[in-house]
């Protein structure tokens, strides 16, 4: 069995393994990673031969580290990331370039739409009528788009709501608010085969699927790094925020997950306040006193128009693991209009947790 893992920030990490018995045999653990020194390597494989199949990242990790021998020096490589790839080895998982990558960019929707086409573009990818796809969204009217399951009345101020004219809409993943204006923000949407997390934690698959877009930025100037559970930051403060939904397949299989992330570009940070309710224990959560300063845009890091930073995005993804032009098919936006309609653009389910 062979696994690979890509450690956010670090290198990658091949192994190659078999579980005979209930123990892992035949271990070999590679990567473009540097270790020092080299018996280092003979000493991970040693610690990990002969460990139970069923142990987890963490415990695997900690067979590696009681086994280094003193001085031993990683950069790029980490104890948890080899029991992470030992893990993906065991559970098939798959790899980036494993699938023919689409493109969806298309012109501007309305906000309820936006829901509606992640939950019907990540279920085709699901039932495997669709292939993985990314697609970044252009929004058609500004819109606060909360979690699956946050307060509706603690989250959004009505009265600054209809006096800047903002839609308010729920998404199918869990997670914080998010305040977007046409041409203020970059959002986009991975719809992957759930094999390709298979694995990893709940939490080590944010920080997988983000690893292209923080390579993609620092190739624009821009040091970015994951900030558990489900922010990008870098050092002048956070960028953007991820959220995921699982989507069982046909009659239960493995299915697909939905991971969308936004970017703010130029935020009216001004505005944002007089829309969101943004609680004190958020803002202290943050290390933050003022809203303002939590969101950091990506036009003053980068200094590039946002299409230049989204071209930047897509040329990044695509060099990395293949990506072709698509389009939503005439069925899917049919599905998706209906969906807006009866659920996205409904007051049952933006006020289902009032």
């Amino acid at each position: 069995m062979h696994g690979e893992y890509k450690i956010p920030g670090g290198k990658l990490v091949v192994v190659d393994v078999e579980a005979e018995d209930g123990v892992l045999r035949h271990v070999r653990v590679a990567g473009d990673f540097f270790l020092e020194p080299d018996e280092a390597l003979d000493a991970v494989n040693r610690a990990l031969e002969g460990a139970p199949a069923g142990t987890d990242a963490a415990g695997l990790a900690a067979r590696i580290d009681a086994a280094l021998p003193e001085g031993t020096v990683m950069y790029g490589l980490t104890s948890e990331g080899v029991g992470i790839a030992v893990r993906r080895a065991l559970a098939h998982a798959t790899d980036w370039t494993d699938y023919d990558w689409q493109l969806i960019h298309e012109g501007p929707q309305p906000p309820a739409l936006h829901m509606a086409l992640d939950e019907v573009l990540t279920a085709e990818v699901a039932a495997g009528r669709r292939p993985p796809t990314l697609r970044v969204w252009e929004w058609g009217a500004p819109a606060v788009i909360i979690g699956s399951f946050q307060s509706l009345r603690n989250e959004v101020d009505p009265e600054g709501a209809a006096r800047h004219g903002i839609e308010v809409v729920r998404r199918i993943s869990g997670g914080g608010a998010m305040f977007v204006e046409p041409g203020n923000t970059i959002t986009y949407s991975l719809s992957v085969p759930d094999a390709l997390v298979q694995g990893l934690s709940f939490q080590d698959s944010y920080a997988y699927l983000d690893d292209w877009v923080l390579g993609a930025l620092g190739d624009m100037g821009v040091k970015a790094w994951y900030q558990p559970l489900n922010d990008i930051a870098t050092d002048q403060g956070k960028i953007a925020g991820a959220a995921q939904k699982r989507v069982v397949g046909p009659g239960g299989d493995p299915g697909a997950v939905l991971h969308h992330v936004t970017m703010s570009y130029d935020i009216d940070a001004d505005k944002m306040l007089e829309v969101l309710r943004i609680g004190k224990e958020k803002m202290s959560d943050k290390g933050t006193r003022s809203a303002k300063k939590r969101v950091d845009p990506l036009r003053r890091q980068t200094g590039l128009p946002r299409e230049a930073v989204i071209d930047r995005m897509i040329t990044s993804f695509g060099g990395r693991y293949g990506l072709t032009q698509g389009k939503v098919t005439d069925e899917e936006l049919a599905r998706a209009r209906e969906l807006a309609r009866t659920k996205f653009g409904s007051t049952q389910w933006t006020a289902r947790v009032p």
